[in-house]
């Protein structure tokens, strides 16, 4: 391993990444750097912002094997009989879980508001309100907070269980991931009061006890890594099927685009044909996965405005430094 470029990569970090709390590279499942900054431990979770949906992807996955869901073209008021279909609307009648899951679901506004999901007493009853309308169904159209926020309740519902209970049997406890209760947040001053707290950890849930799908989940960076690994593998770990590797191969491939910009089922495709492709949150925060090169980097990060791009970080100085 060369010294003076990993010296010259923790120089670069420092100036011009400098909200980055813990990054790791590991290849073919060995783990080749691993180090903190801003006073952060490997012990530190982070709230990872939008990786949280991609790591919901996988719920959705796991739930659709384990036959709680029959699968992605199951439509999305399946799951909410009690929906009272406003007059003249049918839009929201054909939206599926796939539509979701790939951003093509239309949506009754034309800037997300934000504010309005953070101060509801029933976010998802909320999202439903404003899916569908005049809009065509399959056309990219990414939604932040609500439309994921909607599959949360679905699983909820298919499963019987609440969404931590059911990621924690299926997916945290056999990856040794310690996502352990629920956070609870009553205004604005707490959200911002959590959001870089070393010391927070666990699941955000909105006021009806529903575990957020598009936010929320705090991890380690060693925990992201382990989800990385688990994709990388194709849903293997210790030997153990975690994930159906049909769900991974489906849900890491191109289904909509964005411009240039390429998404599966929650999770960015990078690069379709190189099969690289991240989970990415706001700040900075991204699970990486190279599967030609077998390589996962991992990178917890500390919010900012306008965070400098970490895919550019990872393949312009952190490949090269670690591909041999």
């Amino acid at each position: 391993m060369n010294q003076e470029k990993i010296k010259e990569l923790e120089n670069l970090i420092t100036r011009d990444y400098s909200n980055i709390a813990g990054i790791i590279v590991q290849k073919n499942g060995t783990k080749l750097y691993e180090n903190y900054f801003n006073k952060y431990t490997r012990d530190n979770a982070i709230h990872v912002y939008s990786v949280t949906k991609s790591v919901f992807s996988a719920l959705i996955g796991i739930a659709i094997g384990k036959g709680y869901i029959k699968n992605v073209d199951q439509k999305v008021l399946d799951f909410f009989p009690y929906y009272d279909i406003k007059p003249g609307e049918k839009t929201i009648q054909d939206i599926t879980i796939k539509n979701l899951l790939t951003m093509t679901a239309p949506y009754k506004y034309k800037t997300e508001p934000y504010e309005k999901f953070f101060t509801s007493q029933n976010p998802i009853q909320d999202a439903l309100d404003l899916l569908g309308g005049d809009k065509a169904i399959g056309e990219f159209n990414y939604s932040a907070i609500g439309g994921t926020h909607i599959l949360s309740g679905i699983l909820a519902r298919a499963t019987g269980q609440t969404v931590l209970e059911f990621a924690a049997k299926h997916l945290f406890s056999p990856l040794d991931i310690h996502v352990t209760h629920n956070v609870v947040l009553s205004n604005k001053e707490e959200y911002f009061a959590v959001m870089n707290d070393k010391n927070t950890s666990g699941w955000v849930v909105d006021p009806q006890g529903i575990n957020t799908a598009s936010w929320g989940l705090f991890l380690t960076a060693e925990e992201m890594t382990k989800i990385g690994q688990l994709y990388l593998d194709g849903g293997k770990y210790n030997g153990k099927q975690i994930i159906p590797a049909e769900w991974i191969g489906e849900s890491t491939k191109v289904h909509s685009r964005w411009g240039e910009l390429s998404y599966g089922y929650l999770w960015w495709v990078i690069d379709d044909k190189k099969h690289i492709y991240a989970a990415l949150g706001d700040g900075g925060n991204v699970i990486y996965i190279n599967t030609n090169k077998k390589m996962v980097v991992s990178a917890a990060s500390l919010f900012m405005p306008e965070a400098k791009d970490r895919i550019e970080l990872i393949k312009e100085h952190i490949e090269p430094v670690f591909e041999n």
